[in-house]
């Protein structure tokens, strides 16, 4: 993915995530207005029902009795004298009625002192000592008054929104892991291409000497003091086969890298299975004298695929069956097709892998650490490269292990 994608895909999922929060904590807000309202509005009914019932039902207010002095502080003019048993009574009556349930206080006057006289810590859940007082300045205008206070107003609210709370929070959680794990990708891009960049260096550095390597061997193989000692011939003949060998991981390390750049670019073409394979598998037999593959594929079978990469993909996995074979090996190429497309099966008669094993076999540098793998060359990248170029074509690779010995590479080509 390019640079300028990742950056544009990773700004629009923060700013849409921050977006979402404030929205939610406006949303919070404005639900905690409007539960304070309610509030309020709950209390003035129960405070005005309280004042009737005071009153006799003979009240002769010209404006509401009930005024809410601050947030949590409400003053109610009687207009006569009452008893602060009865005030009690009446305000545990009609706050279970509708439901205030957090606790409060109340304060009578007495016009006789002309002082506030203080009332009842009155709790939900317990009776709080007496000594929690709680301040009531005096009302300059009224006579025969009380007033109430509701200490934890502010809790019981954000006890009444803890959905709302919960839910900003979750998204204050979702935004740290965004954030998080928008770091941990920079992190891991800055390090794969620190890596890509050392790999392509390393591989550059070597093709150098290595070429000086091949032409200086070639150039030997035509001496005739070669020629004639069948021994020097084959030290010759070793070293070349080993310096092709190595170019080719070379190559295939600097395709890895490229893969993981910007991707292989694909020229895909129709090609007719039967005959394709044949020349792959013809190819591989003069290398290697003892192999026998059996071809079991319709002629007229063909696919849609990139020739050359396609090519890599059929030798890298006979390949691997070969090495790592501890008889002669034997290999079925079959395929078949059904409604969902064509399948096409590589089954060898090799050592197999350790159950645990496979899921990782198709993972970059990995090789299964057994005996056989220590004394084949190679660095965990052909199967790595084989299931990139797989992904590419939008096709799917399996591996299992066969019931008697061996393995099954199983290629799903969708319809």
């Amino acid at each position: 993915m390019e640079i300028k994608k990742l950056n544009i895909i990773i700004t629009l999922g923060f700013v849409a995530i921050i977006g979402i929060l404030i929205a939610q904590l406006l949303w919070t807000r404005q639900a905690y207005n409007i539960e304070d309202e309610k509030f309020n509005q709950t209390v003035n009914i129960a405070l005005l029902e309280v004042v009737e019932k005071l009153s006799g039902g003979k009240t002769s207010f010209s404006e509401s009795p009930v005024q809410n002095i601050s947030n949590d502080y409400y003053v109610v003019n009687i207009n006569n004298d009452f008893h602060p048993a009865v005030l009690e009574h009446y305000l545990r009556t009609e706050f279970t009625r509708l439901q205030i349930n957090t606790d409060y206080v109340y304060a009578l006057y007495n016009c006789r002192s002309d002082q506030m006289m203080y009332g009842k810590y009155i709790s939900t859940h317990q009776e709080s000592p007496n000594t929690k007082m709680i301040k009531f300045p005096k009302h300059k205008n009224l006579v025969y008054y009380f007033s109430i206070r509701f200490p934890d107003k502010t809790t019981y609210l954000i006890s009444s929104l803890r959905f709302w709370y919960i839910l900003t929070f979750a998204l204050i959680i979702i935004l740290l892991v965004y954030v998080y794990s928008i770091y941990t990708i920079i992190q891991q891009k800055k390090f794969s291409e620190l890596q890509r960049d050392f790999i392509n260096n390393m591989t550059h550095e070597f093709k150098t000497p290595l070429s000086s390597i091949l032409l200086a061997s070639e150039a030997l193989t035509k001496q005739e003091l070669i020629k004639e000692n069948p021994k020097l011939q084959t030290y010759t003949s070793i070293i070349t086969d080993q310096g092709y060998k190595l170019n080719n991981h070379i190559e295939k390390i600097l395709n890895i890298a490229k893969n993981d750049a910007s991707g292989l670019s694909l020229k895909p073409q129709k090609i007719v299975l039967l005959p394709f394979i044949v020349e792959i598998v013809d190819t591989i037999k003069q290398k290697n004298e003892n192999l026998s593959v059996q071809i079991e594929i319709d002629n007229n079978t063909s696919i849609i695929a990139d020739e050359f990469h396609f090519t890599n993909i059929i030798y890298n996995i006979l390949d691997n069956s070969i090495k790592y074979c501890e008889t002669k090996p034997n290999i079925i190429i079959s395929s078949f097709k059904d409604s969902k497309g064509l399948y096409l099966k590589f089954k060898d008669n090799g050592m197999g892998i350790p159950s645990k094993n496979i899921t990782h076999i198709f993972d970059k540098f990995y090789r299964v650490n057994t005996k056989k793998s220590d004394e084949v060359n190679g660095f965990g990248l052909g199967l790595f490269y084989v299931k990139k170029i797989v992904q590419q074509h939008n096709w799917k690779i399996s591996v299992e292990n066969n019931t008697d010995e061996g393995i099954t590479i199983t290629l799903f080509l969708p319809s």
